[in-house]
């Protein structure tokens, strides 16, 4: 059964000092909102709201503590059972779950609208000597709402957002047409910092035929969006995806970009496909950063994406031997040659660069998220249940929407028994950390895997899938 958290009044240690407050705002959806808001389908658009919903309890390991009063502020409500398992994992006493009442997509929104939850945040602000604010993304709507607590008397703490005059970043660098300009203004600094061929172009008509003859001349061709999401945005054409003749395969490009308004609206890039070497990295090395308030570029870890082929984002393989040395070491130069440029720039918080390993021994930036990321829940949740040196000791594997078979839907209880012998065990540091329950109800799956090898995560995975499969 679902049920929302009830809240409590701020209490003081036994010192008289008032505890430290954190406040986090899962606002998915807000990061990528114009490109939600142009899908053409309606059903696909409310599909992609509710699973970025469905996310927020996974977004719960990315602020994991003990001691600190956390409030975390979702679109919905999260399963009460999942909240039990998440408090004796981390052995978390403080934390509540506030929910708006209004689920629209933009959760900023829907907090100020909500006066009876808006009431309760200005009393907590005012309260605390500084409030502690955080976010998956530093959207204009979050920043509309630091305002107003900031109006309404609260002292705001932001230490993973940049200033407001400089929240540009976010949405620019964040962009595919933003991380190319970059990289094309620092070849001479940083020549490691090369993309794949490409052309930033607007309007459907000169994607359709840059396209098309990039296809025909190099047998694939890679189509993006400025901002889409969880691959969402992307279209890949290999070797046979497309007619052979230049206007066949012009027309049918253009019918696949009429399809969503994005495509009309935003900047397109058209790039070469690049067919990775899935041995280094699983093909898409990628590195993450902390940018910290005084401008420092901190390196949080290096991993191995895991992405099927259609380029959708499934998870992640952190270890230290994720991929070779010498490949971690030029993707951490380049993450930091980019952080210090962003740095420089006002961005202050999380962000990670992608890269593509190729066939022919190439390694290409690809994109870079400027916010939280698909890994970082997964590197917080490491530090806390292994340690901060978590890289050398055991091998991380996640995926954030398994596919169960099963066609009956688990409730989160019956899915713990099922795996019980496979979940965490503090002692070994070995098992599964169940990440979601919200997803189940769309017969999907997050977790993460610890395992002392790349070896034995491997084995525990498919032990567990096995389990919840069979």
């Amino acid at each position: 059964m679902v049920k929302e958290n009830k809240t409590q009044e701020l209490e003081e240690d036994p010192g008289g000092r008032r505890n430290k407050v954190t406040l986090r705002v899962f606002n998915m959806s807000e990061d990528v909102w114009p490109f939600i808001r142009e899908m053409g389908n309606k059903q696909s658009r409310d599909t992609e709201i509710d699973e970025n919903a469905g996310l927020a309890d996974r977004d719960l390991f990315t602020e994991a503590r003990k001691n600190d009063r956390y409030i975390f502020i979702a679109p919905k409500p999260i399963d009460s059972d999942f909240l039990s398992y998440y408090r004796k994992l981390f052995k978390t006493t403080n934390l509540e779950v506030w929910v708006p009442k209004t689920h629209s997509g933009v959760i900023s929104k829907d907090i100020i609208s909500d006066r009876v939850l808006w009431k309760k945040i200005v009393k907590l602000g005012r309260q605390t000597n500084k409030l502690t604010v955080t976010a998956y993304t530093t959207s204009p709507y979050f920043l509309k709402l630091l305002t107003k607590l900031a109006l309404a008397g609260v002292n705001i703490s932001t230490p993973s957002a940049p200033r407001e005059k400089d929240a540009w970043t976010v949405n620019f660098f964040g962009s595919k047409s933003g991380i190319r300009q970059l990289a094309q203004m620092s070849g001479s600094k940083e020549p490691d910092l090369v993309m794949p061929d490409g052309l930033v172009c607007a309007g459907i008509f000169d994607a359709a035929k840059i396209a098309a003859n990039k296809y025909l001349r190099e047998g694939g061709v890679v189509i993006k969006t400025n901002k889409g999401h969880a691959g969402a945005g992307v279209l890949i054409y290999r070797k046979g995806d497309l007619p052979d003749s230049y206007s066949r395969c012009e027309i049918k490009i253009r019918s696949d970009l009429k399809l969503d308004g994005y495509w009309s609206r935003f900047p397109i890039v058209v790039e070469s496909l690049i067919e990775p070497n899935y041995k280094i990295g699983g093909g898409f090395p990628n590195t993450e950063f902390l940018i910290k308030p005084n401008g420092e570029v901190e390196l949080l870890y290096y991993c191995g994406m895991r992405v099927d082929e259609k380029g959708v984002f499934k998870g992640v393989e952190i270890s230290d031997d994720a991929m070779p040395k010498k490949v971690a070491t030029r993707i951490i130069d380049t993450g930091f040659f980019i952080g210090e440029e962003y740095a420089k720039r006002g961005y202050r918080g999380y962000f990670d660069v992608d890269f593509i390993a190729s066939k022919k021994g190439e390694i290409y930036t690809n994109e870079s998220n400027v916010r939280f990321t698909g890994g970082t829940h997964v590197y917080k949740a490491a530090r806390e249940l292994v340690g901060k040196k978590f890289m050398n000791k055991v091998c991380v594997l996640s995926h954030n929407s398994y596919e169960i078979r099963r066609r009956k839907i688990y409730s989160f209880d019956e899915l713990l028994s099922k795996i019980s012998p496979y979940l965490f065990d503090k002692k070994s540091k070995e098992g599964v950390v169940v990440a979601s329950a919200s997803l189940l109800a769309q017969r999907k799956l997050a977790y993460i895997v610890f395992g002392k090898n790349r070896k034995r995560a491997e084995k525990i995975e498919g032990f567990m899938e096995n389990a919840i499969n069979s």
